[in-house]
């Protein structure tokens, strides 16, 4: 039937063109923003994985940030201790050059001297970002022998937390300026006769070849051999933490770049698929139009009948 006030053909015409320009808005959308779930209208459940995924991919970004300061603190550690193991050897062997009959000690002890005040500018020297950890003062209030660095960030059903890499700076302090405890340098060794000294303070300018002498002198080579095996085991011990620092950190970079292959897979439009969609609804819009001018010109023809 033929109808001046109901064209059907036109309204048909018309709801697919309007779904097909609905469409074309989105595809078009889509290639403009990179997105196949740019909002929560789109897909609330991917949206809102999305969004979590990417706070807390910004989360382990700091993370990542804390292991690099992390990093660079142990390392200057590391690297001083190194040095003062050097400079220790070093006073080690002036040590057992004098154990030999006759020499001048008092010039011994020159060399000595600064090696020792090289062994206290190291020390306070290994400060990074306002952290020392060989030069301290275990009787400040701030103090805290536990050095944490952070390490991770996780989420599970129970929420989120944050995972540290603990280093005891006790193990490797080489001065202590709280008088009741001290580092592997300024640790109080008391030789056969009874003299006190450590290996910042020993001094030998005053032995002879006597005997009692000479035992001392072998007292004090003893005690600075183990001060030389404690360095050795703590520059093993930081070592093993800067690995671990490390490790976690190219862990966390990678564990990141998966994290956005994730989200991507679940929100990222695919532009070649779009790009294909596009161009199929542009003909879909094209003949959408036409069969509109088609089905409204029909309308037209009813004239003819009243001439």
């Amino acid at each position: 039937m033929s109808s001046i006030r109901t064209n059907a053909a036109a309204m048909t015409a018309l709801q697919t063109l309007t779904q097909t320009n609905k469409e074309l808005e989105q595809t078009q959308n889509r290639i403009s923003t990179g997105y196949r779930v740019a909002t929560a209208t789109d897909n609330a459940a991917y949206w809102s994985i999305a969004t979590t995924m990417r706070s807390d991919n910004k989360a382990l970004a700091t993370v990542r940030d804390a292991l690099g300061l992390g990093k660079a603190t142990v390392d200057v550690a590391y690297t001083a201790l190194e040095k003062s193991i050097e400079v220790v050897t070093e006073i080690k062997a002036k040590l057992v050059a004098a154990r030999e009959p006759g020499v001048d000690r008092g010039k011994i002890q020159s060399e000595i001297n600064e090696l020792q005040n090289q062994l206290t500018s190291i020390a306070k020297s290994a400060s990074f970002s306002g952290e020392n950890w060989l030069n301290v003062d275990s009787s400040a209030a701030s103090y805290n022998a536990t050095k944490t660095v952070v390490a991770s960030f996780t989420r599970d059903s129970t929420g989120v937390s944050i995972g540290t890499i603990s280093i005891n700076i006790d193990n490797i302090k080489l001065f202590d300026a709280n008088a009741t405890a001290s580092g592997i340098l300024d640790t109080q060794y008391t030789t056969t006769s009874g003299t006190t000294f450590s290996v910042a303070t020993l001094d030998i300018s005053g032995l002879t070849d006597a005997a009692a002498d000479l035992t001392d002198l072998e007292d004090i080579i003893k005690a600075v051999d183990s001060s030389i095996s404690s360095m050795t085991t703590a520059a093993s011990d930081l070592g093993a933490g800067k690995k671990r620092i490390e490790m976690q950190s190219d862990f966390i970079a990678s564990l990141m770049d998966a994290i956005d292959r994730g989200v991507s897979q679940l929100v990222d439009a695919d532009m070649n698929a779009e790009s294909t969609r596009l161009k199929a609804l542009q003909t879909q819009q094209q003949l959408g139009v036409q069969a509109l001018s088609i089905a409204n010109a029909s309308s037209q023809t009813i004239l003819s009948l009243f001439r």
